[in-house]
């Protein structure tokens, strides 16, 4: 065993001491406080450049005479004036940049507001729609006065039915804790892809970097090649898991110290107050399983190639089942009982996301979770006993890797 705590290390601290994952973690961390605190910046930005004392100021030119001074008072965060200059003057000013925006306001024959709202910037969004619904309202106290309705009157109009929805499938959950489900599922999703994909990756670029200087030749002269390979299969992976750690330490310190607070909005969006533990359990089981087997896959194709040049074309196979495996997983977060999902969440290769998806955003039975794990536990076995014999022989193999086909050699290799 010492044999394999020496590689174990190796794996882990010479990865972990390269420039590229010292900057690719520093580069997370510092993104991960700047979106916590994106609205803080903004308004920092504003005030040091003076944008965000700016009060815009627009100018309406009220054909009807009535509507001018109604819209003042709707309108409470916006400076509103009344121009007595044409609507051609003004546009004059307002491509020549002399004024923000204009709003030229009509009634008809039939008592309908008309307006035109007219700016030169491209991306004036809200404040179009805040005048939209003012003006709306107007237009509501409008019909109310022709049709000597009272303030009163006017609100039952408006008054909302009452709707209930209720779910009797055994599998439902509540409609709160199914859009805190989704968003987790959603972000747990993406950090089983991307680090199923990047680590897997990582191991068998690291077995063909050792095949290609050389190095593999020395080390196996002194470790059997199975410990060699499961051994940087856990080095990587707990350098993985190290770093996802490192992640989600620094969301929670960026969430707790940040100097931005969005009430009912953000904040209680990613709140999971009411989500079940549960679900964190099975996002780091289904994460280490799915880790396992494809980094186990990745292992035995990287033994494959003397090259690193050649790496990505062989582990292509495993990314198009990684990459199968989140579509489908995708295509569930809007209704996870869709049928092939339940069959798709016992297929070993799609489970870890697929599996993960539907006991996240369902209540189901044990037994269905316990049944996909054990899938995945007896696939894994197979393909750690498979892609060892495999890997005795491939790391030996040496020339232009052709395609799979090149496992058979491999096994005929690690048997003399």
């Amino acid at each position: 065993m010492r044999e394999f705590w020496i590689i174990f290390k190796h794996a882990f601290l010479s990865k972990a001491k390269t420039k590229s994952f010292v900057i690719t973690t520093a580069i997370m961390i510092a993104g991960i406080f700047l979106f916590a605190n994106i609205s803080k910046i903004i308004d920092t930005v504003q005030t040091m450049t003076g944008g965000g004392d700016d009060e815009q100021v627009l100018y309406v030119v009220d054909e009807s005479g009535q509507l001018a001074d109604r819209l003042t008072l709707q309108l409470s965060g916006m400076k509103v004036e009344q121009s007595s200059e044409s609507k051609e003057a003004l546009i004059e000013k307002l491509t020549s940049e002399e004024i923000d925006s204009v709003l030229t306001l009509a009634v008809d024959s039939q008592g309908v507001i008309e307006a035109e709202y007219t700016t030169m910037s491209l991306m004036d969004f809200a404040i179009p729609m805040q005048i939209q619904e003012a003006l709306q309202s107007i237009q509501t106290e409008m019909k109310a006065e022709e049709l000597s309705l009272n303030g009163e009157q006017v609100q039952t109009l408006f008054t909302p039915i009452q709707f209930e929805q209720k779910n009797v499938s055994p599998s439902a959950k509540s409609e709160d804790e199914l859009n805190q489900a989704r968003v987790l599922v959603y972000v747990l999703m993406f950090v089983i892809y991307l680090s199923v994909i990047m680590y897997s990756s990582m191991i068998a670029m690291d077995v063909a970097n050792e095949k290609s200087s050389r190095v593999m030749e020395i080390l196996i002269s002194s470790v059997s090649p199975v410990k060699h390979m499961f051994a940087k299969v856990l080095g990587i992976g707990s350098l993985g898991i190290v770093q996802i750690l490192i992640y989600g330490l620094a969301g929670f310190v960026a969430l707790k110290t940040s100097a931005t607070e969005v009430p009912g909005g953000f904040g209680d969006f990613f709140s999971f107050s009411d989500l079940n533990v549960g679900t964190l359990i099975y996002a780091a089981v289904f994460f280490l399983l799915g880790y396992f087997l494809y980094a186990t896959l990745a292992a035995l194709l990287g033994s494959l190639v003397s090259r690193v040049e050649d790496v990505q074309q062989m582990i292509m196979p495993m990314t198009l089942l990684i990459v199968a495996a989140f579509i489908i997983a995708m295509t569930g977060l809007g209704n996870p009982e869709i049928g092939y999902l339940k069959y798709a969440s016992y297929f070993p290769f799609f489970a870890p996301l697929v599996m993960f998806l539907r006991v996240g955003m369902l209540d189901l039975p044990m037994w269905e979770p316990l049944l996909s794990i054990a899938i995945m536990l007896v696939t894994i076995f197979v393909l750690g006993w498979f892609g060892a014999r495999v890997y005795k022989g491939g790391v030996l193999m040496y020339g232009p890797s052709r395609s799979l086909k090149d496992i058979k050699k491999a096994i005929q290799l690690g048997k003399e």
